[in-house]
């Protein structure tokens, strides 16, 4: 009987002594040649996949010592799913690919097939020519100590790490196109479709540039990236994302694969192969014996295959014939491979409190590290010592780097840590919003009347709220030629509240499209369109359909530059019609107030227009940052604001704004993260800091109050995220006293965010707060009874007055 734990030591010996046992080979088979009868694996390939496989168990072995003395801070392995290496060969290195962290296999093969230590990282020239041919010859062991250090690097949280900086420990790697992925399960595979999909767009959208703007040089668009994108990848390039069985039973999972199989049905090109490592746990929790291959083999639009991922023959076969289909159909398919996993999920996990000495046993059994190993021998391609001794090799040089990467420097700042998350350059963003001005007044103008129609917006009279957007998003459509809108409804009926409507017929289906109503696959499509090279505008119909699919912001939207220092980038804008005061609506289905689940997400832009005069300048500073810093912006209209046209009285129309022509843009930048303050009557006795809905009602109640003679300042704050602090403190303190009027919800309001920036500033004035309930918000005129309203403003300004 053998042990009942699988320790890194039992492991080695185990290997060890089951080659020592198999026989000298009778036949020598020439590298060349397939490396056994049957299958298309040649002996040149299997070697240096075997050579990657081993690097991918030594950095296993080397993370679990580093952590024995507190050196290492990860130790989540891919012992047992070595077999994925045959995945990369089977794959071009310009197929981007999303890593399951068990992927390590993959990404050894990876950069060895790269060669990258040569200096040399295949991909697409300038020619836009694929170099990087598909067979796999590997470049010796320095491209596999690179693996290594890279691998190490993150383990020990090491600054010199090239993915994260130390911030993470992922695969990932832009020059072989290996694009970091959260590590929360499954979560990555709706930005896996929607990269898919992007390419495919990309490869429509590109040439429809070129025909439009035919004088437009790579070299006269250099400085502005943003007028002819280019697809980062091959226009045959498909997508590789890698998950375990447990991942099949996550919500962004079974989102992403119906997504992926939706889109094929309807007629859409969906070049992603999906992978599946099916070791047959969730950490302690078995899948159901037949549950996996079920769930993927009945996928509607999905082809599914299947392999033993420990017979490294087998794995690339059929990987091989998998990527070759979706390469040449266009189409999603599913690889189930067979896998096990040695030594538990992570270092401190204890597997024989679930598991049973036999079924470790069994799965010691099929180590795929032995299974390429019988292979070699079989095929005379090496005898057991030559087997051992390139063991002993590979670990020797893994140890090595293991121990020159434990004194590389950390990171020792919080400056340093937060660098990459938003990275933030104002002067180029106003330039890209005069330039965008500057070219439809210009060089586009004559595009602009025929597509935009023979009244332009600037020529329509003043405009509500919902108009106002509608005409930002057409004319960034003409001067952001890869922007995409999409989301439920919003092509053919215009959005529910009519706000995207006739974009479509402007533009064309490959630009403005309609998704399924599922919100965690409208933001994956977007980031996926992102990294394709488009400049996606979304939408999600309502905020409280966004809650469900919020960590498609938070773990992976926002997080990617955090986790590639600024490598990778997924640059989009979501428009949500949101916010209260709208009667026909139930709060707790649409007519939602709480932002709090977006305010503190690092890096993201939130910016909220309360009145058309500032909608479109808010939209285009959104559209700007996300084009040249990459950034996540989140644009949310107030519902209840669309189509109101007056503010005082019945009729006065001064809720409405004309629209400001292109040459007007520059000169009414709105920069992210600044105020508007209207002063409201002669005296200064009072600051009133509000957003959305509250701008209108607290200009009715200061306009009101002024006629007592009490002047008030009213401070729109625009932007929730990140805050106008400086804004904020000027105006508080120019009347020491503010009233903050917020209609998100008491507890984790934004209110709550204003106290403590006037807190933190020293500010010593009289303040208070007027805040919706901690409730849902009922049907009807119940809603006032939870509701900031005009009354409760009114009261609080004279109760702060009184003080």
């Amino acid at each position: 009987m053998l042990s009942d734990v699988t320790t890194p030591q039992d492991l080695d010996e185990r290997f060890r002594t089951a080659v020592a046992a198999m026989d000298e080979p009778a036949d020598r088979r020439a590298p060349e040649q397939p490396v056994r009868d049957g299958t298309v694996l040649t002996g040149q390939t299997a070697l240096a996949l075997f050579d990657a496989q081993l690097t991918s168990r030594h950095l296993d072995l080397a993370k679990r010592w580093l952590r024995s003395f507190g050196e290492g801070f990860h130790t989540i392995g891919s012992s047992g799913h070595e077999g994925n290496a045959a995945l990369a060969a089977a794959v071009r290195i310009t197929d981007p690919a999303l890593l399951h962290y068990r992927s390590g296999g993959f990404y050894c093969a990876r950069l060895n097939q790269a060669g990258l230590s040569a200096g040399h990282a295949p991909g697409v020239d300038d020619s836009g020519v694929d170099d990087s041919g598909a067979d796999l010859t590997g470049s010796g062991s320095d491209a596999l100590t690179d693996a290594a250090r890279d691998v190490l690097r993150g383990a020990v949280a090491s600054a010199a790490d090239p993915i994260t900086g130390g911030r993470a420990m992922v695969f990932g790697n832009p020059a072989i196109n290996v694009v970091p992925t959260s590590g929360v399960v499954g979560a990555h595979l709706p930005r896996a479709v929607g990269l898919a999909l992007g390419i495919d767009r990309m490869r429509r959208i590109v040439p429809a540039i070129r025909q439009r703007q035919p004088g437009l040089t790579r070299s006269a668009s250099a400085s502005r990236p943003y007028l002819e994108p280019r697809l980062p990848w091959p226009d045959d390039a498909i997508v590789v994302c890698t998950f375990g069985d447990g991942a099949i039973n996550h919500a962004a999972a079974t989102a992403a694969l119906n997504t992926a199989g939706w889109a094929d049905h309807t007629g859409l090109k969906v070049p992603a192969l999906f992978v599946c490592e099916d070791n047959g746990l969730g950490i302690s929790v078995p899948s159901p014996d037949g549950w996996v291959a079920a769930a993927l083999r009945t996928r509607p639009g999905l082809r599914y295959l299947t392999a033993d991922g420990c017979d490294l023959a087998e794995t690339y076969d059929v990987a091989a014939e998998a990527a070759a289909w979706v390469r040449e159909h266009r189409r999603p398919a599913v690889l189930h491979l067979s896998t096990v996993r040695l030594m538990g999920h992570a270092g401190a996990d204890v597997e024989t409190a679930y598991r049973t000495a036999e079924e470790i046993d069994r799965d010691v059994a099929r180590d795929p590290l032995v299974g390429t190993a019988r292979l070699l021998i079989a095929a005379g391609l090496a005898n057991p010592d030559e087997i051992i001794s390139r063991y002993d090799e590979i670990g020797w040089q893994v140890r090595k780097v293991a121990e020159e990467v434990i004194g590389e420097p950390k990171l020792d700042s919080a400056a340093q840590v937060v660098a990459t998350t938003a990275p933030r350059r104002p002067i180029r963003v106003a330039r890209v919003v005069t330039d965008t001005g500057a070219r439809a007044a210009g060089a586009a103008a004559t595009t602009r009347a025929t597509t935009l129609g023979t009244r332009l917006p600037e020529e329509r009279g003043p405009m509500t709220l919902a108009q106002t957007i509608n005409a930002a998003l057409a004319d960034a459509m003409l001067t952001y030629p890869a922007m995409t809108v999409f989301g439920a409804d919003v092509a053919a009926k215009g959005g529910l509240y009519g706000v995207t409507a006739g974009l479509r017929d402007r533009y064309g289906t490959n630009r403005v499209f309609d998704t399924t109503v599922d919100g965690t696959s409208i933001l994956g499509l977007a980031l996926g369109a992102g990294l394709a090279g488009q400049l996606p505008v979304v939408e999600v119909q309502h905020l409280t359909y966004l809650h469900s699919a919020e960590d498609q912001l938070r773990g992976e939207a926002a997080a990617l530059q955090f986790l590639s220092k600024g490598g990778y980038r997924n640059p989009m804008v979501l428009r949500v019609p949101g916010l209260a005061h709208q009667e026909s609506l139930g709060g707790h289905s649409q007519n939602d107030n709480s932002l709090a689940v977006l305010r503190d997400i690092p890096g993201l832009v939130l910016a909220v227009p309360a009145r058309a005069e500032d909608a479109a300048g808010l939209l285009r500073s959104c559209l700007a940052s996300a084009a040249v810093d990459g950034s996540v912006c989140v644009f949310v209209e107030p519902i209840a604001g669309y189509e109101t046209r007056d503010l005082h009285t019945p009729d006065d129309g001064q809720w409405l704004a004309p629209y400001a022509p292109p040459g007007e843009w520059g000169t009414g930048h709105i920069p992210v993260g600044r105020a508007r303050s209207y002063p409201i009557g002669s005296a200064e006795d009072l600051t009133v800091i509000t957003f959305g809905n509250g701008v209108r009602m607290s200009l009715r109640v200061a306009a009101r109050l002024a006629t007592e003679g009490i002047g008030c300042r009213v401070l729109d704050l625009r932007w929730l995220a990140p805050l106008p602090v400086a804004d904020i403190i000027r105006e508080a303190t120019a009347t020491g006293r503010v009233l903050i009027v917020d209609e998100t919800r008491r507890s984790g309001g934004v209110g709550e965010g204003v106290l403590a920036a006037l807190v933190e500033a020293g500010y010593v004035g009289a303040v208070a707060r007027i805040a919706a309930l901690d409730s849902y918000i009922p049907l009807g005129p119940a809603a006032y009874q939870v509701l900031v309203d005009e009354d409760a403003i009114t009261q609080g300004a004279r109760a702060l007055l009184a003080r």
